[in-house]
């Protein structure tokens, strides 16, 4: 038993498998959704556009699910904050 696995150890029988914890050599970086051109407009007044970002408990979704930048994160999550005040929401 242990010459098999000194035998797969010296051909690399283990190190050719792929592991889950291996980095991929490449990533796909999201666009923001908000900041193309002709992109919509952040505004409390545009409801279709908040309930998007919103979750069914009414909680802000975060920018690594929604793939926002970071500015217009914070512009739609004021923007939703003065809609929920108003009760539009």
């Amino acid at each position: 038993m242990r010459r098999d696995k000194r035998k797969q150890r010296k051909s690399g029988g283990f190190s050719n498998k792929l592991s889950l914890f291996q980095k991929p050599d490449m990533r796909f970086k999201k666009n923001c959704p908000l900041s193309v051109k002709n992109g919509p407009v952040v505004d409390y007044k545009n409801i279709k556009l908040i309930k998007k970002y919103i979750s069914d408990t009414g909680k802000i979704l975060p920018s690594r699910i929604t793939s926002v930048s970071q500015s217009k994160q914070r512009e739609l999550s004021l923007a939703i904050k003065r809609a929920k005040i108003l009760g539009l929401v």
